[in-house]
């Protein structure tokens, strides 16, 4: 059976399984979503206890990332996917990839955000690596949101938030530069400055990467390391996806009706730091 060129699975066996696929990246992402906010949050705030708490939550990712892998080799093993189905699962191997990277960036954060926190503080705070951070989870969270609803515009705009903090990365790195040079003291410092700048531009990366992948699963093309303005002209030259070819089982995402997006991002363990 199919609409519109859609096979509908007569198993509903396989229809669950890619529901929870599908269920599981949103959790996963939802974890790593707030473990990035808690590093951030602890840059210039004494507590001992964040790098703890990010920890924690990198073994709980790290063990979905495994345990989401298991069940794709599994599906692509017993189930043979073909056409849509076989992106979605590509696109899924390849997210949590990102995902999971993402959390190891974090808890760099985490561990240097102890480090600065124990300094003097500068006045300002580190108001910039706040800024920047705040950027990048919204970059995170944007691209869950996408993922959740299969909307690219939304997954556009993350693409193009990249070069604003590819801009900020550099603004950071030359003003620490010029702190060394001018202050000797301030080399340790500006040091772990610069770190966590890195690893914030690299969380940047992979949350642009996981757009990229969704604009693969809905349009069937490549897009990376291609220009942003080329991107939207090939998008708006193939037109919007048909709603049953959103997902690949019919008019929704699976087991994720588009009405209930919204509580279902809102769900996500790393709403609460939302």
């Amino acid at each position: 059976m199919s609409v519109d060129g859609i096979t509908h699975h007569i198993s509903s066996r396989y229809n669950e399984e890619l529901q929870r696929l599908v269920r599981s990246v949103l959790g996963m992402g939802g974890l790593v979503e707030r473990q990035l906010s808690v590093a951030i949050g602890g840059i210039g705030e004494p507590d001992d206890e964040v790098i703890v708490r990010v920890a924690r939550d990198e073994q709980r990712v790290n063990q979905m990332e495994r345990e989401i892998d298991e069940e794709c080799s599994r599906i692509l093993a017993t189930r043979s996917p073909a056409a849509s189905d076989l992106r979605l699962i590509l696109t899924i191997l390849k997210t949590i990839t990102d995902l999971e990277r993402i959390g190891d960036e974090g808890e760099k954060i985490a561990a240097i955000a102890v480090r600065l926190a124990a300094r003097e503080r500068p006045r300002n705070r580190y108001r910039e690596l706040r800024t920047l951070g705040d950027l990048v989870i919204g970059m995170l969270r944007d691209s869950l949101d996408a993922f959740a609803r299969h909307d690219t515009e939304l997954a556009i705009s993350v693409l193009r938030r990249d070069r604003i903090v590819d801009e900020e990365y550099e603004s950071i790195h030359r003003q620490s530069i010029t702190f060394m040079m001018e202050d000797p003291r301030s080399i340790r410092r500006a040091l772990d400055i610069m770190w966590v700048v890195r690893s914030l531009e690299r969380i940047g990366d992979h949350s642009k990467n996981i757009c990229e992948y969704l604009i693969y699963l809905i349009h069937g093309r490549d897009v990376r390391h291609t220009q942003i303005d080329e991107i939207e002209r090939e998008i708006s030259a193939l037109g919007e996806p048909h709603p049953a070819h959103d997902w690949p089982h019919g008019d929704e995402p699976p087991g994720i009706t588009l009405a209930a997006a919204p509580a279902v991002l809102a769900a996500r363990p790393g709403a609460a730091a939302e």
